[in-house]
């Protein structure tokens, strides 16, 4: 079984290339509107030039990004200061979920639940969708430049989601980069990874599948896990000959760790090997064979290979990232989201390439785009900054599918003085996939993302 034509279609090529800008609770109301605005796509500028945009009647703020942080930051602050000109400047032409992604990838689910329209989230919230690249600003001028013309702006935000750091892994050989990103794609990011990966698990007969677990606080805590039980799932309801080897750098299971532990255990002990401590020191693609720092061989008929996170490439271009050993992360205030430094005022980062420790998740992006829009907002107002407040983390993970049973965490978080860091507080989790509990929160999980898609979108 492979992607079918008609799943093509549905997708359509443009979402299927490469991301380049990127971001995996109650809805609020938003009055649709008819003026809002849509800028089709043009090839790259070649000379400077303004993008086809009206001139701003108010105060522009330019949000960079349409993942789960930029959508939801356009949409609150356009509600909470209506005569500010809010424009997302987005490089793919329709959104796709990464949360949930695990489940197509198996074929449980089809692809429109995944996939979302971005004209209509403008549309219904009144703000422009701008369908361009961008790739680099003149802060002194408050120009950012895009692969569609310049855009003037008074507030510019940052919501570019991640990429990926493979120099642990090669060492400046850009050969074997280039092989691990094409062929064995990490499927953390929306579009052709994630077609890649479903084709490679759908067309499987037999052998080893290797994925793996890299260190550090990368997206999506549980989705390596959550993926390696939905692809044993599904190896094992198909009969397929075949065995998920999950390498794992951390010394252990790194959040919800009683639940995928068990499902490990009980329902895919056939199926299913689990490494922890396992960092691949060496890779044979031609063999397929790869070799961890501690001597151990793994052969593997295909695989997919996730490797450590940093921050997206044009927070380091506009000269806001911290350094390597911090990831190249956004180097900002940890409570207002604000670039660091008195030539990067009005400048914001949210979603995955911030610095604090919070889940780089769909969920947290989401809560986090909104607090940050009542800063903004009261800023371009004229009003006092609110207090901050935490973002929400609530994160289900299916453990298996026909039906779906699932786990899933709750949790907020708060601020270490002496560590000067943060770290979780108010967490709860549920555990307990099977039987009842196992079937209800699996239901809770279709619920969820319904909610925050309509949170999004409508």
């Amino acid at each position: 079984m492979s992607f079918s034509r008609r799943d093509a279609l549905k997708f359509s090529g443009a979402a299927a290339a490469a991301l380049a800008v990127s971001g995996c609770g109650a809805s609020a109301e938003a009055k649709p509107s008819k003026s809002a605005e849509t800028v089709a796509p043009a090839a790259p500028a070649t000379k400077t030039h303004m993008a086809p945009l009206p001139e701003a009647k108010g105060k522009r703020i330019v949000v960079v990004g349409g993942g789960w942080s930029g959508l939801s930051f356009a949409k609150e602050v356009k509600k909470l200061a209506p005569n500010a000109e809010v424009v997302m400047v987005e490089a793919r032409f329709e959104f796709m979920s990464c949360p949930l992604s695990n489940l197509w990838m198996v074929g449980a689910i089809d692809l429109e639940f995944l996939t979302h329209d971005y004209l209509a989230a403008a549309r219904n919230n009144n703000y422009t969708f701008f369908n361009a690249t961008a790739y680099g600003a003149d802060k002194k001028n408050k120009t950012l430049h895009t692969s569609n013309g310049d855009i003037k702006y008074d507030y510019l935000v940052l919501a570019p989601g991640i990429d990926y750091d493979y120099s642990g892994w090669t060492n400046g050989d850009l050969v074997l980069e280039r092989r691990l990103r094409t062929e064995y794609p990490a499927g953390f990011k929306p579009g052709s990874e994630h077609i890649t990966l479903r084709n490679k698990v759908l067309d499987f007969e037999e052998g080893n599948f290797i994925l793996t677990v890299p260190a550090g606080n990368y997206r999506c805590l549980p989705a390596p896990y959550e993926r390696a039980c939905l692809i044993a799932d599904y190896f094992k309801r198909e009969g397929i000959k075949g065995k998920v080897i999950l390498l794992d750098e951390n010394a252990g299971i790194t959040i919800k760790k009683k639940g995928f532990s068990s499902a490990f255990e009980k329902l895919y002990g056939d199926y299913l090997e689990y490494h922890p401590s396992s960092k691949i020191e060496t890779f044979d693609l031609d063999a397929k064979t790869i070799e961890t720092e501690f001597g151990d061989k793994f052969e593997f008929a295909d695989a997919a290979f996730y490797p450590h996170v940093r921050g997206a490439q044009i927070v380091e271009d506009l000269g806001l990232a911290k350094d390597r050993l911090n990831k190249l992360e956004g180097n900002i205030d940890f409570f207002t989201n604000e670039a660091v430094g008195a030539e990067n005022k009005d400048i914001f980062i949210i979603g995955d390439s911030r610095p604090m420790g919070f889940s780089k998740s769909g969920n947290t992006s989401n809560a986090e785009g909104k607090l940050v829009a009542k800063g903004v907002a009261a800023r371009v107002l004229g009003k006092a900054a609110p207090k901050w407040s935490s973002p929400l983390t609530i994160c289900y993970s299916a453990i298996s599918v026909d039906p779906v049973h699932a786990i899933s965490v709750n949790a907020q978080y708060e601020f270490n003085k002496e560590k000067g860091a943060f770290g979780f507080a108010h967490a709860s989790t549920n555990e307990d996939w099977s039987g009842a509990s196992g079937l209800k929160t699996g239901k809770g999980l279709f619920e969820w993302a319904k909610g925050m898609y309509r949170d999004m979108f409508a």
